[in-house]
């Protein structure tokens, strides 16, 4: 390990008991799989400032900005070491906004409503598939920042309160 980094972010979005992901095709790091609703690695400007990444994402591959969406919210912070880097993930949250059209379509894959009963049974991504199972668990009735660690068989949460 030499200290290589890869800083990614991704939003999820939710209208009410619904999820939007995306089926991610094309991507450098992630392929096949159900991932957030938006997401990607993080620009050199925005190293220090994970919910640029986010917005910027949004736009990019969703269409839809900061005034499409409500209570965004940082939730996640995973680290997972892979392929002689570290992973860092900063997983947030948001809302749609009443009266932006549902009909969301990405340039990264397949973007797709899913109940919250249905998450469970995606394939997703390492980390997500564990972010997701802890916040409909847990974390969706919190405020809390959670990190996780993987360690190869599970990620493991602890919530970091600001002190």
């Amino acid at each position: 390990m030499d200290g290589k980094l890869r800083n990614m972010a991704s939003v999820y979005i939710t209208d009410a008991d619904k999820m939007l992901l995306l089926f991610r095709q094309g991507g450098r790091v992630v392929n096949d799989v159900w991932v957030g609703s938006a997401g990607g690695h993080f620009e050199e400007h925005e190293l220090n400032d994970a919910r640029a990444c986010v917005l910027r994402e949004l736009e990019e591959e969703l269409g839809i900005g900061e005034q499409d969406i409500h209570d965004l919210s940082l939730r996640y912070i995973t680290l997972r070491r892979s392929k002689g880097e570290i992973r860092q993930n900063y997983y947030f949250f948001a809302a749609l906004n009443q009266g932006v059209d549902a009909n969301l379509a990405s340039n990264e894959g397949i973007s797709k409503w899913f109940d919250f009963s249905e998450l469970s049974s995606l394939q997703m991504a390492y980390t997500s598939q564990f972010v997701i199972e802890h916040y409909l668990k847990i974390g969706r009735e919190t405020k809390e920042i959670y990190v996780g660690a993987a360690d190869g068989e599970k990620v493991v949460f602890i919530s970091i309160p600001e002190f």
